[in-house]
């Protein structure tokens, strides 16, 4: 009798071990390379490998937004400058493991159309909030907290974008800012690596990207 129960508990656990593991695999599984949205993803991003233009960034500097924010699980994301959208797609991409939203700014109608497109054919429409209009005007009416910036605007309006969301970002949080080899980016640069309480560094591998960490609120 004592050997039955013994052999019938064995059964037991390991029917309910391997249903627990079963349950994991499932619900692991949207955060892993091969998930439906990493697929549709992965399949528009290929469709378009060398399609993308109007000032739209390279797939390295994709791919340093995306690692930066699945990293630090960011969640609150502002984009300065979507044009037809490729680094909003990646950005996008990364927020949807975090379960995050992207604020996008484009003043561009035709562009703006042409991403919101793009969007819906990457299949990451529901984590991006669009917005046409001129970022001069909107990005000052932001309300916070942000956790994650990419500023690619006017170059010689930089500053005056950082300076806006600066008191929203919070500490912890990272201002990203492209073409910063260019000069009115240049002038960007050095400002922001004055400022004692950013880390800035500098990342060469696709159109110059600046990085910078918020340390401490001053």
């Amino acid at each position: 009798m004592k050997t039955a129960i013994s052999i019938f508990i064995r059964i037991f656990v390991v029917i309910f071990a391997f249903a627990g593991c079963s349950h994991d695999k499932v619900y692991t599984q949207n955060n892993q390379p091969g998930s439906e949205i990493d697929q549709k993803v992965n399949a528009f991003l290929k469709s378009k490998e060398y399609g993308w233009r109007d000032m739209n960034v390279p797939a390295s500097d994709g791919k340093l937004l995306y690692d930066i924010i699945v990293k630090n699980n960011y969640k609150n994301a502002v984009e300065i400058g979507t044009s037809t959208g490729h680094s909003a797609i990646w950005i996008a991409w990364a927020l949807s493991k975090t379960g995050g939203k992207l604020i996008t700014i484009e003043i561009d109608e035709r562009r703006y159309k042409e991403a919101l497109l793009n969007f819906e054919k990457a299949g990451v429409a529901q984590y991006i909030d669009a917005r046409l209009g001129d970022a001069h005007d909107l990005v000052p009416k932001l309300s916070g907290p942000i956790d994650f910036v990419f500023s690619d605007a006017d170059k010689d309006w930089y500053v005056s974008y950082f300076k806006s969301i600066d008191p929203k970002l919070i500490v912890g949080g990272c201002y990203t800012s492209h073409n910063v080899r260019e000069y009115d980016g240049r002038q960007y640069y050095e400002y922001v690596t004055g400022l004692p309480n950013y880390e800035t560094t500098v990342d060469n591998r696709g159109g110059g990207m600046a990085i910078s960490y918020k340390i401490s609120a001053r």
